[in-house]
């Protein structure tokens, strides 16, 4: 707990860097096949003209003059006020360095030099807190940026859906069952997801809980990041036990395999397999910008730079429901210093985009906004066109993410919510066929995934069916890729990004 007694915000990250800054004078030097909807991007001609209920100055609090979707009613303010004082008086659970470190990597991937894999819980648990999940899906993680690296030939960012994904938005604020209605579930930072009267109720004393678990989550994460466990000595030994005789097992066993080899070799060349890059890994969290009064009390002015960053995590998203250009959630996020992403379904009309880009990221930084696109695959191949080439001419510089799992949700016949690992994949070969399409670059993947091994979605090369799901149903919102089905679809992308960068007469033997 060390590093989060630090009475002010450290502009040095607390993890080693894998990969180095951008300056302007290497950007032409990895030329694209292709013209690339970043690279032949100019800073944008107009100046921005944000939406004229947006005021012009902004503070930690401006949120509140505007319409705010999707957050609880509390019904004690003064217990609610009182949560938020302890909240405010409480250490960051992240550094600002590190979320610029981050922001950094980021402009890597929207210049097609890196690749962004992130991934987790559809919805952190209280009941599910423990060493041993935290372990198992920063460990496939971990495979999965292997398989992805040793494929592409780029550097991967890992970013995690952990440590502070408990809000979830809803479609309706009620739910009702054999006759009853009760206030939905919204993520156990807010509420139970037990289905009585009690447990819907929101509870302030619940964001106490989720800081209390986020810190030990991340703590253990960078330990897991720097204490030798991710070295890369040790990718044999990262294989889970329940994947070991399946077939995406044996793939990344070959692999380790050829890691293995490859090491050997910079060891014997005289090459120092020991040096932090190759012993240490960085790892940043991330979770959707929801529950904004306690995003607001983690908000923290940084002492070396004078700029805001919202504090329970390194990266943020404004979500589907809440990206309204005039909203609560929009005004909260154009002030902190984060990188920030967007999530972007086929609803999202092309110039909406491009103003809502404007409202965040008026100085046109790379790697200050992610696009995480969510849309099916044959809504992505008519749709994503649009989006891309309207963000091009609008001259501004994004990193392009695919989410094939929030279009994909359906019902199983046992009533319970699942996705087919068929539509999955579909969605990330059309993904990665519209960049190639119109020469931008895919940046990178967004997935719900767990370590457990869990039966959640059907399909995969371990053929869950639907008879499979009540077996193994652990998840307390939505449906995740277990360990096998995460490996598997990473093998997949791993080809593609293969095939873009040296052409499909190089695939990989493994794959």
């Amino acid at each position: 707990m060390a590093a989060l007694t630090t009475p002010c915000l450290s502009s040095k990250p607390l993890l080693n860097s894998q990969l180095k800054p951008i300056k302007h004078h290497q950007i032409l030097i990895r030329k694209p096949k292709s013209v690339s909807a970043v690279h032949a991007a100019e800073p944008a001609k107009n100046s921005v003209t944000p939406n004229s209920s947006i005021p012009s100055k902004w503070s930690v609090d401006s949120w509140k003059t505007m319409k705010a979707f999707q957050l609880p009613e509390y019904p004690d303010e003064k217990a609610l006020e009182a949560v938020l004082e302890t909240l405010k008086s409480f250490p960051p659970i992240v550094f600002a360095g590190e979320a610029r470190s981050l922001e950094e990597k980021l402009g890597q991937a929207a210049l097609g030099n890196a690749f962004l894999l992130q991934g987790g819980d559809c919805a952190e648990s209280f009941k599910e807190f423990n060493a041993n999940n935290i372990r198992d899906t920063f460990r496939v993680i971990l495979q999965m940026s292997v398989v992805l690296m040793f494929g592409s030939q780029m550097p991967v960012i890992k970013v995690g859906r952990m440590a502070g994904q408990f809000a979830k938005p809803r479609s309706d604020p009620f739910e009702e069952k054999n006759g009853v209605k009760l206030p939905s579930y919204r993520g156990d930072n807010v509420n139970g997801d037990a289905f009585d009267e009690a447990s819907r109720v929101p509870d302030p004393q619940r964001m106490i809980r989720a800081y209390t678990q986020s810190v030990s989550t991340l703590n253990l994460l960078r330990a897991f990041a720097t204490g030798g466990y991710a070295a890369m000595q040790r990718v044999n030994h990262w294989n889970l036990d329940f994947t070991r005789h399946s077939e995406q097992g044996d793939r990344y066993r070959e692999l380790a395999h050829r890691v293995d080899e490859a090491l050997g070799f910079m060891a014997a060349a005289g090459l120092g397999v020991d040096h932090p890059i190759m012993t240490t890994t960085e790892f940043w969290t991330s979770h959707e910008c929801l529950l904004l009064s306690y995003e607001q009390a983690l908000t923290r002015e940084d002492s070396t730079t004078g700029l805001y960053y919202d504090c329970s995590a390194h990266m943020l998203w404004v979500g589907e429901r809440t990206r309204q250009l005039d909203g609560a959630h929009v005004e909260f996020l154009r002030g902190v210093s984060n990188p920030l992403g967007i999530k972007v379904s086929d609803k999202m009309d092309p110039n909406e985009l491009v103003k809502l880009i404007d409202i965040l990221n008026p100085m046109n930084k790379p790697g200050r906004i992610t696009i995480i696109t969510r849309m099916g695959a044959e809504n992505m191949r008519v749709k994503l066109p649009h989006l891309i080439r309207a963000v091009r001419r609008a001259g501004q510089i994004v990193t392009w993410v695919s989410d094939p799992m929030h279009g994909n949700t359906i019902k199983a016949p046992c009533g319970l919510k699942t996705r087919s690992f068929d539509a999955i994949r579909a969605e990330v070969r059309a993904f990665f066929d519209v960049h190639e399409q119109e020469g931008s670059y895919p940046g990178g993947v967004h997935l719900e995934m767990t370590g457990q091994n869990v039966t959640e979605c059907v399909g995969g090369s371990q053929t869950v069916t639907y008879n499979d799901l009540t077996s193994r149903y652990h998840t307390h919102c939505d449906p995740r890729l277990n360990a096998s089905q995460s490996l598997e679809l990473a093998f997949i992308i791993a080809e593609r990004l293969r095939k873009r960068r040296i052409g499909p007469a190089h695939s990989l033997g493994w794959i």
